[in-house]
């Protein structure tokens, strides 16, 4: 396992609200790595240090015209390797939720986990570096050395095309998770990266999009975001995003990478660009290190120009020179030369498809369950199973990180019908049957299936049953936004009228997000599965049956409109045209996004700042037993607190702790969490240590801490929050 960039400290027996400075890299291994890094440099000849600074995409997708190496493994990038200094080759493939599947060039499966917000509901960082390990195991059976995971961005908007792949809306969250994610795929001794740095919000323009936000509120939420992940997960790489940020395109930003990445959290690693996103050779200066897929930017500017820019400009000598020792720290620090990556060997699909299972089991969340009408009684007589596909699979979200299972999609639906990139952005279902996996919980019960496209059809269908279970699906990818959060298709339609002919209707949700529902009063229960990966099927049943007590809690805010969005029209929806690859348009000069309105308070600070009432809030999950929280204890930056089951059966809670008050004024900010597994009648103690950046504000170049009274709440979710504790706590700042 690597020992460099990976934290050792073991999280599952501690609360998650450990401050940057109580986990840190091993130094000396660092050092080390660094000290290696430097040496290979100085050994390095003019040729040889324009090899590590750019790649191709090893397919074949048009664009200028490349030679694809004998060793190079169909994937999103290829970096050649220096073979007379030992340097490895950077073989590299999208893998946020598995080893994506590149349009099935490659004619091999990967386990597919459930989405990066499934994941996030488990609040389960154990279990994501269980995903992650799982993962980077199969990518180097592959031959992969390089995953481009760790999707972190915070979801400003839940209608972003992408929401599905990032975690959630609140940076200690996504920071600890995808810390840990990333952990599990670096143990395999090959490079993660951290993306898309950073305020990486919509797809809409996604490439010439320029954010607009004060370095105040982005260093308290989205950069805190990647902050944290990083301090826990020590990826080898940052990728850059698309979009741009205050004027500048995120991969040639002076600030970001530079001043706010490499100078004020002194990150040790390399920033590669995101593919096509590199505008020019100055971006070296600015602070990116390697350029990804060239042939898909107007020229290979860290190649032959950049040699020659060295030869003659000490400035990019002296850049050059800290780009190839940026790989190369990434390089020895995980692992690769040590360990290389040789395709070959059998993948466990049996026993990675578990893990997968696993994590969509404690990442559903059950939403509502009037009368107790769930869990379903294996003796039902009669069940309906209407829609979403459910006889054929499980629906997935698409774009680079689509993830093909062994025989490929059970049903793939044409969005796009015509060119290189139709398949890529296809609505997709893995092969695992929730109809075939009722049938086997319910064996004595009449199943019956209708697709839903026909109201009537399933209305009929619904009367005859004493169940009807309606499987609803928002499809999402890369490169889109969803104009609204309606369920497509008619579906809200459908759920209503099939719920006013079978009152007790259950709705199973496969979202990549957030969505309104119209019809929530007319149903007794609602649970949201996400996408829910390689054995979605059976993780379903197993919930809707109780063989699994649900224990997922809500990593997003649910609005009950989006009037109640800081942007209720997302920016540039309206004329933008969509477009995968994000090329510019008429007028997009002038598409702007802006994140001043509601700062650093996303999500549910929002809706707390706003005093609005959303359908269902952050950290919401109901369960088939029931938990309290008492004894809230604080001393300083430690608190302590007792989670009893008061129910009747062994479940899981996630306990929540807010900070709702400082020095006078109402807060909303999330400073520690822990899910616990309990018997009934079980208590467990808590104690935890509060990050004191989640009480401060970044002002002047530094933390702020005013001095006065700080009020805590324990909190089933953001809104149910119990009654308040006050410490006083000391003016403090400090400097990352």
């Amino acid at each position: 396992m690597a020992k460099i960039f990976a934290f050792t400290t073991a999280l599952s027996s501690i609360a998650v609200a450990i401050p940057a400075l109580a986990q840190q890299a091993s130094p000396i291994s660092l050092a080390s790595a660094e000290a290696r890094a430097a040496a290979t440099v100085k050994q390095m000849t003019a040729d040889e240090k324009v090899v590590l600074t750019h790649g191709i995409m090893p397919l074949p997708l048009g664009g200028i015209a490349v030679e694809i190496p004998q060793d190079a493994v169909p994937g999103a990038g290829y970096i050649a390797g220096i073979s007379r200094l030992g340097v490895p080759a950077l073989k590299e493939t999208d893998a946020s939720l598995g080893v994506s599947y590149v349009m099935g060039l490659r004619k091999d499966g990967a386990t597919a986990l459930p989405s990066g917000v499934a994941q996030a509901a488990t609040w389960n960082p154990d279990l994501l570096y269980s995903g992650g390990a799982t993962i980077g195991g199969e990518a180097r059976i592959k031959g992969f050395n390089v995953l481009l995971a760790g999707g972190v961005n915070l979801a400003r908007d839940p209608r972003n095309g992408r929401t599905f792949e990032y975690l959630s809306e609140d940076p200690l969250l996504s920071g600890v998770l995808v810390g840990a994610a990333i952990r599990g795929i670096q143990s395999n001794n090959i490079i993660s990266t951290i993306k898309h740095f950073a305020l990486n919000g919509q797809e809409t323009g996604r490439k010439y999009v320029d954010v607009k936000i004060s370095e105040g509120a982005a260093r308290e939420s989205d950069l805190l975001a990647f902050q944290i992940g990083i301090e826990q997960g020590q990826p080898g790489s940052v990728m850059c995003a698309y979009n741009r940020v205050l004027g500048h395109q995120a991969c040639d930003s002076d600030w970001l990478l530079n001043k706010v990445l490499k100078q004020s959290w002194g990150y040790k690693g390399f920033v590669m660009a995101d593919w096509g996103a590199v505008p020019g050779i100055q971006a070296a200066l600015n602070g990116l290190d390697q350029q990804s897929g060239a042939q898909l930017d107007p020229a290979v500017f860290f190649g032959d120009q950049l040699k020659a820019k060295a030869a003659s400009e000490r400035a990019y000598a002296a850049r050059l020179d800290d780009m190839n020792k940026r790989v190369l720290t990434a390089i020895y620090a995980t692992g690769l030369d040590k360990h290389p990556v040789t395709p070959g060997g059998e993948i466990d699909f049996a026993k990675h498809a578990l893990v997968a299972e696993e994590v969509a089991k404690q990442g559903i969340v059950l939403l509502k369950n009037s009368g107790n009408a769930l869990p379903l009684a294996k003796t039902a007589k009669s069940i309906a199973v209407i829609g979403g596909y459910a006889d054929g699979g499980v629906l997935s979200g698409a774009g680079s990180s689509q993830v093909h299972g062994v025989g490929g999609p059970a049903v793939s639906r044409p969005v796009q019908g015509s060119g290189p990139l139709a398949s890529f952005i296809a609505q997709q279902y893995h092969r695992s049957s929730p109809l075939e996996a009722i049938k086997a919980m319910a064996k004595d019960a009449k199943v019956s299936f209708r697709d839903g496209r026909y109201i009537a059809d399933a209305v009929e269908k619904a009367k005859q049953a004493e169940v009807a279970i309606i499987f609803a699906t928002q499809w999402t990818t890369e490169g889109l936004d969803v104009p609204d959060l309606s369920l497509p298709d008619g579906q809200d339609a459908l759920i209503a009228a099939v719920a006013a002919a079978n009152p007790n209707t259950i709705v199973v949700l496969e979202t990549g997000g957030p969505v309104t529902m119209p019809w929530l009063d007319k149903v007794a229960g609602v649970i949201e599965a996400w996408y829910p990966g390689a054995r979605g099927g059976e993780a379903i049943a197993s919930v809707l049956f109780g063989e699994t007590n649900p224990s997922g809690h809500l990593p997003l805010t649910f609005p009950a409109s989006e009037t109640q969005l800081p942007r209720p029209k997302l920016d540039g929806s309206d004329w933008v045209e969509p477009d995968f690859m994000g090329g510019a348009t008429s007028g997009s000069d002038k598409l702007y996004a802006d994140y001043d309105i509601e700062g650093s308070d996303v999500g549910y600070r929002w809706f707390a700042r706003q005093k609005a009432k959303p359908l269902f809030p952050f950290g919401y999950g109901l369960s088939y037993t029931s938990f309290s929280n008492s004894d809230l204890k604080l001393a300083g930056l430690k608190a302590s607190f007792t989670v009893r089951n008061t129910g009747q059966r062994q479940g899981d809670d996630v306990a929540q702790l807010y900070l709702v008050g400082r020095t006078g004024q109402e807060k909303r900010r999330l400073v520690g969490f822990q899910r616990v597994s309990l018997a009934p009648g079980a208590q467990q103690q808590v104690s935890l240590t509060i990050d004191p950046r989640l009480l401060a504000d970044w002002k002047n170049g530094g933390w702020t801490m005013p001095a006065g009274d700080y009020a805590f709440a324990l909190g089933q979710d953001a809104e149910a929050l119990g009654a308040p504790v006050t410490v006083k706590l000391a003016a403090r700042t400090w400097k990352d």
